[in-house]
């Protein structure tokens, strides 16, 4: 091909013309980057011509120094992934991250007003490709910050599993006293719809201006570019793909509405538990446990449930409250009896089985139905859980990860951190 990637291209096929940044080559395709911020791919073989519209000019932008301000807290931004920091580089046509505190303030410069930044790059990593072992990283780099005396850290990460990612961190962390806010954008920063700029400095006003001590999350409020919403950290989740809101509270009240423009944050909650006191701590998690997560549904059988028999602990998602395929009650229904053995025989041989609730939201009740006593009579645990599957998930690794058996089935269903309400309120809309 005759033409550079960084170069605007007008792109002539068999059926329609294109218009757009020309990216990078890759398998037999030609990829342009929109003006809308997406990017398409075009089989060469379709390509009648290539018209270069505008050469890439090859000017990089000076950036410039930070200077300290004493007046302000000091923020640390910790990247676990490039996407809320990410910009087209017109030299390659394609996406490129940037860290250090200098490319950051050149991206979005109302942080210089906001605090002094510290940034870097902990790891690049897909946070649908997260295991155990990174929240092990992000924890110890966490400490690290606040052990050389930083105000807040922010953690920039992949939306797919950062309510996962808050839990785990909630749970490893003690002592606590300072923000540590996770943050994301469902569109990067090279798109017009992009939420990287609105999320991550709503998320650097709130850890240098709120005085909260705990993990935190920081996203769009609604759809609109108007403020970001400050969830709790055990009780979110990701309710949309592509959504910019797609973030919402579970079982449990956003914390708090940030609009940096405005100077303004307006809390939700007044209830926030007290600020820890001490030297902060960090309990691992053992990246060799085993946690499963299966979805009871109609016509089960006992050979998924069975499929977990070497796993350390099985979170299954119960229908309504609480509910699994335990019973026979007629010719159809044999399964049932084959499926509550194989529960009994795991639990017998070791797997801690705890339920969480399928339906999001809501909690569960163990002794309403009597299939629901029979599961706990063999051990099933349920209680009143209205923790998210996630959260359930992330704090049985963890407790196996730091506890014995005996401990975990104890704390599994102990409210730690507020990842459990103590009572469940009625709210007219539960997706507001």
């Amino acid at each position: 091909m005759s033409t550079k990637p960084g170069n605007l291209v007008r792109i002539i096929t068999s059926t329609d013309i294109v218009e757009g940044v020309l990216m990078p080559e890759s398998s037999g395709a030609v990829f342009v980057k929109l003006s809308n911020g997406y990017n398409i791919g075009i089989d060469k073989k379709n390509i009648k011509k290539i018209e270069v519209l505008k050469k890439l000019s090859g000017l990089k932008k000076k950036v410039s120094k930070t200077m300290i301000n004493k007046k302000l807290p000091t923020i640390s931004i910790l990247h676990t992934g490039g996407t809320i920091a990410s910009k087209v580089d017109y030299n390659t046509g394609a996406v490129s991250a940037q860290f250090n505190p200098e490319e950051l303030i050149s991206m979005f410069p109302e942080l210089n007003k906001i605090a002094n930044l510290k940034s870097r790059l902990v790891s690049n990593m897909l946070s649908e490709n997260i295991r155990f072992d990174h929240y092990n990283i992000i924890a110890k780099e966490v400490k690290k910050e606040f052990d050389s005396g930083v105000d807040g850290v922010i953690i920039t990460h992949g939306t797919d599993t950062l309510h996962y990612s808050s839990a785990a961190l909630s749970f490893m962390i003690e002592g606590l006293s300072k923000p540590v806010i996770l943050t994301a954008a469902q569109r990067s920063s090279d798109r017009g719809s992009s939420d990287a700029a609105l999320n991550l400095i709503n998320a650097v006003y709130f850890a240098a201006n709120s005085g909260f001590g705990s993990v935190a999350v920081c996203m769009h409020s609604t759809s609109n570019d108007n403020e970001a919403v400050i969830l709790p950290a055990l009780k979110c989740r990701k309710l949309h793909s592509s959504r910019r809101d797609a973030f919402m509270a579970v079982n449990g009240k956003a914390l708090a509405l940030v609009n940096y423009k405005a100077n303004n944050i307006k809390w939700l909650e007044k209830n926030l538990p007290k600020k820890a006191a001490g030297k902060i701590s960090v309990k691992l998690f053992n990246p060799k446990i085993k946690i499963g997560i299966l979805y009871q549904h109609p016509n089960m059988s006992a050979v998924e449930v069975e499929f977990y028999k070497n796993f350390d602990g099985l979170v299954i998602a119960a229908t309504g409250l609480g509910n699994l395929s335990v019973a026979e009650f007629d010719g159809f229904t044999k399964e049932n009896t084959k499926i509550y053995n194989s529960l009994k025989k795991l639990i017998s041989d070791g797997l801690i089985i705890v339920l969480a609730p399928q339906t999001i939201f809501g909690r569960l009740h163990d002794h309403v139905y009597e299939n629901q006593v029979r599961q706990k009579q063999i051990g099933v645990l349920a209680g009143g859980n209205d923790m998210t599957i996630e959260t359930t998930f992330v704090k049985l690794a963890w407790l196996l990860s730091n506890y014995n058996k005996k401990e975990t089935k104890e704390l599994i269903l102990k409210n730690l951190r507020g990842e459990i309400s103590e009572r469940s309120e009625y709210v007219e809309n539960f997706l507001e």
